[in-house]
């Protein structure tokens, strides 16, 4: 690294020692686990345990995580810069275009005397065939699945996690207060998103992890719908949802409006969505499960009669995303059967939304840092249905 090293962490989102300190609680899971070094693909983790961070993360990387010692990163040449501006790891290796990575990885693991590693398996940016092309240059059958050692470190966030997701927060909330402001008749969807994601930029927002959510009409009542040009109109549900993101950390919001007044059934359903995230926020304290504000909300849903329109988790972890996710829900729900403890430090996103399929959704969303004493929202805006 030493054509690059002048530039060694001046892009890094925190100090040496945030990094070191994880890095010291990961390979320690990796020891107690058996293993003697585990191989990190996701770029979540692997941005956690360095700082790492691109847009080329389509391409392959890994990082070498020893039982002691400091971590050995592989990426793709054209990658190396930054990835020496991002972090302060010593050890950077590079492949080139056109080499295959798992030979890469294979000599690699081979220079630190590394024989059978474990790897992540289970995320999304390593197929099957790659694994089994790393598993074969290593001369091995298949590589041990380390995919579960070192999420559950990252759910409790420190205090320098904690402060961007607060930032992150921000911006949301400045995006959903100009996406709310551009509704209006005869505006369309394009208008609310550009405010959305202008609003949440200016505020300080760095790329998000997912395009911000703007459905109306009928489309507003289907899950994950984003803007299609749909001029709005009198009488028309909208549906805003979007993260703001600071330093790879994120905090989400989402809320519910109506251009004129709701039909009765409308309102009754936002009256109960409205009560089952009370609800909810108020089942949040440390020593409680994870099943427990789901279960809250989910009997206030039900004793309304709305079970069919919820039919899903009450909340997700928040911190780390990459595309395509803006969420940590993959690492700890807010759902049924979830037995973790909540401890102060964890962060979840609480969409409470109620849908008519088809027809309209309902509902608001709070992201919310565990204190000792309970839930702290990170967002200030009214939560009732905005009548525009």
């Amino acid at each position: 690294m030493h054509e690059f090293a002048h530039m060694q962490g001046s892009e890094a989102a925190f100090r040496q020692a945030e990094f070191a300190e994880r890095q010291t609680r990961a390979g320690r899971a990796v020891r107690e686990a058996g293993f003697e070094a585990l191989i990190v693909t996701s770029p979540e983790t692997i941005y956690w345990l360095t700082g790492r961070q691109t847009a080329g993360y389509f391409a392959f990387q890994a990082l070498i995580l020893p039982t002691d010692g400091a971590p050995h990163l592989l990426v793709r040449r054209l990658e190396k810069p930054g990835a020496v501006a991002n972090t302060w790891l010593a050890d950077i290796a590079a492949y080139e275009d056109g080499e295959d990575p798992a030979e890469a990885l294979a000599r690699l693991l081979g220079a630190l005397g590394i024989a059978c590693p474990a790897m992540e398996l289970g995320g999304w940016f390593v197929s099957p065939l790659l694994a089994a092309r790393i598993a074969a240059s290593l001369k091995l059958e298949a590589l041990p699945d380390g995919s579960t050692l070192l999420p559950p470190l990252r759910a409790v966030k420190s205090p320098a996690e904690i402060d961007a997701i607060r930032r992150a927060a921000t911006y949301a909330e400045a995006g959903m207060r100009a996406g709310l402001e551009a509704c209006r008749a005869g505006s369309d969807e394009n208008a609310v998103a550009a405010a959305m994601l202008g609003e949440a930029t200016r505020a300080g927002s760095e790329a998000m992890a997912m395009e911000p959510l703007v459905s109306s009409g009928p489309r507003s009542g289907l899950p994950h719908m984003t803007w299609r040009r749909r001029q709005l109109e009198a009488g028309d549900p909208i549906f805003l949802e979007l993260a703001g993101s600071h330093a790879r950390y994120h905090a989400a919001l989402m809320r519910s409006a109506w251009i004129g007044p709701p039909p009765a059934e409308a309102r009754r359903m936002m009256d109960c969505a409205l009560r089952a995230l009370d609800a909810a926020l108020d089942a949040i304290r440390p020593g409680a499960p994870c099943s427990a504000p789901h279960e809250a909300a989910q009997r206030v849903i039900d004793a309304d009669g709305y079970t069919a329109a919820f039919r899903k988790r009450i909340g997700y972890s928040m911190g780390i995303a990459f595309a395509p996710d803006w969420g940590e829900g993959a690492l700890l729900s807010l759902f049924s059967g979830v037995d973790r403890p909540i401890e102060p430090g964890m962060v979840f996103h609480l969409p409470a939304t109620l849908r008519s399929y088809g027809v309209w959704t309902v509902g608001a969303s709070e992201t919310v840092v565990v204190t000792p004493t309970g839930a702290e929202p990170l967002s200030s805006l009214p939560r009732a249905c905005a009548i525009l």
